[in-house]
């Protein structure tokens, strides 16, 4: 009995290996069709269809979004020009004041005695000058007739201008006293909103003291100051100067500490000559309305705006620029017998959803934006234009039931 069982076996492997051998055969023969099919892109692919975009150049503006701080339009410190004892205070801390408008009020007894002492000592100089001036011309026909000498009569005319020079001197000490009096009244030098005072009313008060007596600022308009890297404005001031680069006159626009767009649009006023030797920074002053007081002196805030208009650029959508190991922007282009052709470009800076860029492509250009997963350069495609809707086939019928059939079994 085992005889006949290892000869049954033994006639039935040729059978197993040959079955196994046409199996073989046959899978092979599928590769090779899908092969003569797909062409060089691989078992059952055929030419890659890519979306491309035509570019044509444009104006692009040269946004920069750079620190600053806000600043108040006008400050000014309210300081004593006399010596005296504060007696009132004529404000309310954290009011808008006007200018000329009073705030305090200094001892005024010993400046208007002062200025009393002036005037009197103005109508002796008068009197004096009057008695001189007639003497001198009481003399004068006297000493025509040698009544009295020439030298009586020199020394009455001397004595008269002497007392016309000395009503002048008079009248310049009533003056300074007068001043001095209006100085007790102290009044705000500009019109703005006044912070607190830091002296109280008997508080001794001094025209050399350091401390004022309380501080005005003017809040509308308000001055923003920018901080811009001195190297970036001699790389703007190059561009300008040799890449075709105009200057702009664009708008400023302000972001708030908490990310908020601040709204109202401002402009730049002038940027200054010097760079700080600590930051390496230039900084441009801006000025904006502030109507309404939601911008504080001291603020941090963020300023966009243009400095510079490139007169020929291209936009290309981000998603079609990519980068080498080195940095460089690349992009793949639509080149002769539609062959993937990889270019690269300078593109520095974004502008909303597109890089700019600047050198690298020309007019007319077709930039694949599109089924750029596995692109290759030098790989034939099949460009349409971006956005194209992709289409899809279904399986043939025999194919659906072999799947179906494999799917049964596979349950």
């Amino acid at each position: 009995m085992k005889r006949l069982i290892d000869r049954a076996a033994a006639l039935a492997r040729p059978t197993i290996l040959l079955g196994a051998a046409v199996a073989l055969a046959s899978c092979g023969g599928g590769d090779n069709k899908g092969k003569e099919k797909g062409g060089r892109g691989g078992p059952g692919q055929g030419t890659p269809q890519v979306g491309f975009v035509t570019v044509q150049p444009t104006t692009a503006a040269f946004v920069t979004e750079m620190p600053g701080r806000t600043s108040a339009f006008e400050s000014s410190d309210v300081r004593p020009q006399v010596t005296g004892l504060i007696r009132r205070r004529f404000f309310t801390e954290g009011s808008f004041v006007r200018k000329g408008q009073p705030l305090y009020e200094i001892d005024p007894r010993l400046y208007r005695a002062a200025a009393n002492q002036a005037a009197a000592n103005v109508q002796s100089a008068r009197a004096n000058a009057e008695a001189t001036r007639i003497q001198a011309e009481r003399y004068k026909p006297l000493a025509q007739i040698e009544a009295i000498s020439r030298q009586d009569y020199t020394n009455a005319v001397a004595s008269a201008q002497q007392a016309r020079a000395s009503v002048a001197q008079t009248r310049a000490a009533l003056e300074t006293a007068r001043i001095n009096l209006n100085f007790t009244t102290v009044p705000a030098p500009i019109s703005g909103k006044i912070g607190r005072s830091l002296f109280t009313v008997g508080a001794l008060v001094s025209a050399t003291q350091t401390d004022p007596l309380a501080q005005i600022q003017r809040l509308d308009p308000m001055f923003v100051d920018i901080q811009q890297s001195a190297a970036d404005l001699l790389a703007l001031r190059r561009s300008l100067a040799t890449e075709g680069v105009i200057p702009a006159t664009a708008q400023v626009r302000l972001t708030l500490e908490d990310g908020s767009d601040y709204g109202q649009v401002g402009s730049i006023e002038f940027g200054e000559a010097v760079v700080n030797q600590e930051t390496g920074t230039v900084t441009l002053r801006a000025r904006f309305p502030n109507p309404q007081g939601l911008l504080l002196p001291g603020m941090f805030v963020r300023a966009k705006f243009a400095q510079a208009i490139t007169q020929r650029a291209y936009l290309v959508p981000q998603q079609a620029v990519s980068r080498d190991p080195k940095g460089n922007a690349t992009l793949m282009i639509v080149g002769p017998n539609n062959k993937a052709m990889e270019r690269k470009v300078t593109a520095d800076r974004t502008q909303g959803a597109y890089w700019v860029v600047t050198k690298g492509l020309q007019t007319g250009d077709k930039i694949i934006t599109q089924g750029l997963g596995l692109l290759r350069p030098g790989q034939t495609v099949k460009p349409v234009p971006a956005n194209t809707p992709q289409p899809v086939k279904a399986p043939p019928q025999g194919q659906e039931q072999q799947q179906g059939g494999q799917g049964k079994q596979g349950r």
